[in-house]
């Protein structure tokens, strides 16, 4: 590893033909882009938990690094996607969001309260959640006859993940273990975030990801960490998948490493429940070094594809990186960059995989962190490093050294200043954590906007900053599903709204063209 500015050549940078080359380049491919007016037949939906702006600047000085570069040069695959949009993260009863309501707000299209899921602001108990019930962009597409398919590092019965088939006002029932769900919770008409994932949701082809324990009884011990299931109802969730899919004779497997994911023929199976750890599945960066037999996110992804895209219907999947949130929890910074650069990679490895003719890709955040880049750093310093700076400042004002990365709250929370310096040789390490200004046992998500991300079929519809929950109708514009299927929206296929390049100086609507001839046919 590189230390003060990695010998950083930007020689190139310092005249004006590479920028006037740049912006050319730039206006002329914009120019010649050609809006995407199909129907998508696919769908993937790619969800960076927590990965708000600054967690994307810095990861991709992080990628670039890793490549023996300066870094900030760096572009990401989700940066190369053709459209780009914010949103806005806010709960309806929440300035800053969790990643319950934001997940409901784009896996449905409605927003909600903070912690709720797959349910509208009315649902405030047990008693309340049935009339409150949405359906989510899972739901549209397999009511079109799609296959679907879910994917994260994370329990894949957390928040980010469980709205798109559960319906619960409090995000941590994901099980019936007599605390976060009890026998009154029950009674009272709520069921767990597992139990539904099982009993309503046979038709869901591919889910991958953690939280074995959510759906095993606590007769049930896990031999390598001897923790228990958590259920206290007696159910084994993942038996009872099991024998409804031999009872309905569907080709399935069920999956806990790997090894066994990447042994898969996808011929062999077209549904596919892969549960790999008891909890959260491990970070990239503990996975790698530790040789721990988990698919990365990318394997997940691959995999995933080539399972759902065996139906002529097409498909959605939805895919979480949901570690890097995390982390930043933990003011670890490592971590979480670690894990936004192989999620970002996964992202690569979609798109070719598929045609953007035909498949919509969308990437975004839930929330942001209040996770910040700073200090006058020079160009190319260490992404994890101290700030080295020609500028006054290298120095805080005890005379102490300290990093470009940081948080204003968290575990790693300063309770009196330092004035002892820290080098890079500790800063750099895996297991440091990011100094904060606020000490919190739990740092806390950022209320600022996030990045929107897309190409493909309708795409362009991602413009400007809006609310969170367009992201879902965008994707059921684009796909022709749920409130725009052709039953509910009438000509959803012939209201495409495509704009075509003309002498690389204007574009016009091709709906507008012929309203405009309309008219002048019917006054001359």
């Amino acid at each position: 590893m590189c230390y003060v500015n990695c010998n950083v050549d930007w020689s190139s940078d310092i005249g004006k033909e590479k920028w006037l080359k740049y912006s050319k380049d730039l206006i002329e491919n914009t120019l010649n882009r050609k809006m995407n007016g199909n129907v998508a037949k696919n769908v993937i939906f790619f969800l960076g938990d927590g990965m708000g702006v600054s967690t994307v600047t810095a990861g991709r000085i992080w990628k670039g690094q890793l490549q023996n570069r300066p870094g900030e040069e760096e572009i990401t695959h989700m940066e190369k996607l053709d459209h780009l949009a914010l949103s806005k993260t806010y709960n309806i009863d929440a300035q800053t969001p969790d990643s319950a309501g934001t997940a409901t707000a784009y896996e449905t299209g409605v927003k909600t309260r903070i912690r709720a899921i797959g349910v509208d602001g009315n649902a405030v108990d047990c008693k309340t959640v049935q009339d409150s019930k949405l359906d989510s962009i899972l739901d549209w597409a397999h009511f079109a006859g799609k296959s679907v398919g879910i994917v994260t590092t994370t329990r894949v019965t957390h928040a980010s993940p469980s709205a798109l088939y559960a319906h619960v006002h409090e995000r941590d029932m994901e099980a019936y273990d007599g605390i976060k769900f009890t026998e009154q919770h029950f009674n009272d008409g709520c069921r767990d975030i597992a139990s539904r994932l099982i009993d309503d949701n046979q038709f869901i082809n591919v889910i991958f990801g953690g939280g074995a324990q959510k759906f095993l009884p606590k007769t049930i011990i896990n031999p390598l960490t001897n923790a228990t299931g958590d259920r206290i109802d007696g159910r084994n969730l993942i038996e009872e998948w099991q024998k409804n899919m031999e009872n309905q004779k569907k080709k399935f497997k069920y999956l806990t490493t790997g090894q066994e994911l990447n042994s898969l023929n996808s011929n062999d199976a077209d549904y596919v429940l892969g549960l790999f750890n008891w909890d959260h599945m491990n970070y990239e960066s503990d996975r790698v070094k530790n040789k721990i037999d988990e698919p990365s996110i990318i394997e997940m992804t691959q995999k995933a594809i080539q399972l759902l895209r065996k139906n002529p219907n097409g498909y959605l999947l939805f895919v979480e990186g949901g570690k890097i949130d995390l982390a930043h929890h933990g003011n670890n910074a490592r971590r979480a960059l670690d894990d936004f650069v192989v999620f970002d990679n996964a992202i690569g490895e979609a798109v070719n995989m598929v045609s953007l003719d035909n498949t919509l890709i969308v990437v975004s955040a839930d929330h942001s962190h209040v996770f910040t880049i700073g200090g006058y750093a020079v160009r190319g310093n260490p992404i994890f490093g101290i700030v080295n700076t020609t500028e006054s400042g290298k120095l805080s004002t005890f005379g102490a050294t300290f990093t470009s990365l940081a948080y204003t709250n968290g575990p790693a929370g300063l309770e009196t200043a330092r004035k002892t310096n820290i080098t890079n040789n500790e800063t750099e390490q895996l297991e440091y954590h990011q100094e904060a200004l606020v000490k919190l046992d739990y740092e806390t998500h950022g209320g600022e906007e996030v990045a929107i991300y897309a190409s493909g079929p309708m795409a362009y519809l991602f413009d400007g900053t809006v609310e969170q929950s367009h992201i879902a109708h965008v994707i059921a514009y684009s796909a022709c599903i749920g409130p725009y299927n052709e039953t509910n929206y009438d000509g959803c296929k012939k209201k495409r709204g495509i704009y075509i390049p003309e002498n690389h100086s204007s574009r016009i609507n091709i709906s507008s063209f012929f309203y405009i001839c309309l008219i002048l046919y019917s006054v001359f």
